[in-house]
């Protein structure tokens, strides 16, 4: 086992707190200004650290936190996905069958009374144990082994499993589908119900839904969770016995809010509706383009579509909605004439959506610079006419 005590040194930690601001490459090269201890891993910390300063805040502020690898920080939960995360589960015990870093461990903790933090990686294992202790929780238990091992040995039930499987493969490289990750969930399963009826599975977001599903089975809901508007984590809520349609819940998490949407899959009560571009135009977020829930948005939202493959929505009067939010300006034929008079070596923001050439294309074509508060669509309306939306943003 690698000792890491002299990480602790003040010396060396006052080293690693000036320099988070350097490349790593430009200290490599200089002297080691502590010759009798390790370099590399002094380097290590200053790299990973300076990783986590946004994503891990509370990591980054303590004092005496030792990092693993910068994969493992770049890998690991946020603090806000995991702050999520836990306010979705809670307990007396839960276990999370792939411990990593400790960031979804150390936020069910606040939920259950007692967490079990399982981790292969020896190494990993006791730098996790040694920062819940500098980070003051005591009801984390971590435990060195292989998960079904360690599972066994218990011989507990829980109330949660938690499990972030690997998505790196000895033999195939990085995968998305369960049964290539690590470990094979969907194998595992109905051994994992022997110890708790209930289960979460946190996914790649490249993961699609419809694979996923033919994988797993008892899925009660699927979360999508968006962080800024870019999907972070696929969510399966597992509940033993449960055989309805599942629940799809989507969140996009920004600096000062949650935009939430959520319907049933499979479960539309009506068709979409459709019509012609009216005052406003609404844009969904990331976490509701994963989820695939188009006709469920206009219908929730009483708006019209656009176009069934263009997922731009419309209305007279402006609503509160998950997702960009636009005026609507003006309504132009895709023509020469119409994008000399308006766009042709203007400056505008450019979306295309169900349309034959795509942003860097138009741009190119028209000469349009990139930038300025005009928002343009390139779309197909209902009448299957090629159309450019001018607006301005809303939100």
């Amino acid at each position: 086992m690698k000792n890491f005590d002299f990480l602790g040194l003040k010396e060396v930690q006052d080293f690693i707190e000036a320099n988070l601001n350097e490349t790593i490459s430009k200290l490599a090269l200089q002297k080691n200004p502590f010759p009798e201890l390790d370099w590399k891993e002094i380097l290590n910390q200053i790299e990973a650290k300076s990783k986590s300063k946004d994503k891990l805040p509370t990591w980054f502020n303590a004092e005496n936190i030792i990092f693993p690898s910068k994969i493992s920080v770049e890998q690991t939960s946020s603090e806000k996905t995991a702050l999520y995360k836990s306010k979705l589960i809670f307990g007396e015990k839960i276990i999370d069958l792939t411990g990593g870093f400790g960031v979804d461990a150390f936020y069910y903790s606040k939920q259950f009374s007692k967490v079990i933090h399982c981790e292969h990686n020896s190494e990993l294992s006791e730098i996790v144990k040694h920062n819940f202790d500098k980070l003051k929780v005591q009801n984390i238990q971590c435990i060195y082994g292989e998960s079904d091992e360690i599972l066994k040995a218990y011989n507990e039930q829980f109330d949660w499993i938690y499990i972030d499987p690997s998505r790196r493969n000895d033999s195939k490289g990085k995968v998305f589908m369960l049964r290539d990750c690590e470990p094979n969930v969907p194998d595992l399963l109905d051994f994992y119900f022997n110890y708790s009826p209930k289960i979460l599975i946190k996914t790649a977001p490249l993961l699609d839904l419809t694979a996923g599903l033919k994988e797993l089975k008892h899925v009660f809901a699927i979360h999508i969770v968006a962080l800024e508007n870019e999907v972070k984590e696929l969510l399966w809520e597992i509940h033993q016995g449960y055989e309805e349609k599942p629940v799809v819940k989507t969140v996009n998490i920004s600096k000062n809010s949650e935009e939430k949407f959520e319907f049933y899959l499979g479960a539309s009560l009506s068709e979409a509706s459709y019509g012609e571009p009216k005052k406003f135009l609404y844009e969904p977020n990331a976490a509701i383009m994963k989820s695939g829930g188009f006709d469920e948005v206009g219908n929730q939202f009483i708006l019209k579509k656009i176009h069934p493959h263009s997922h731009l929505y419309t209305s007279d009067e402006k609503i509160d909605f998950c997702g960009r939010v636009f005026e609507i300006i003006d309504v132009i034929p895709y023509q020469k004439s119409e994008m000399k008079l308006y766009l042709e070596n203007k400056k505008a923001n450019i979306t295309a959506r169900n349309f034959p050439e795509s942003v860097d294309i138009i741009r190119k074509k028209w000469k349009i610079k990139d930038g300025g508060n005009l928002y343009t669509f390139f779309t197909t309306d209902i009448k299957n006419n090629k159309i450019v939306l001018l607006c301005n943003k809303i939100k």
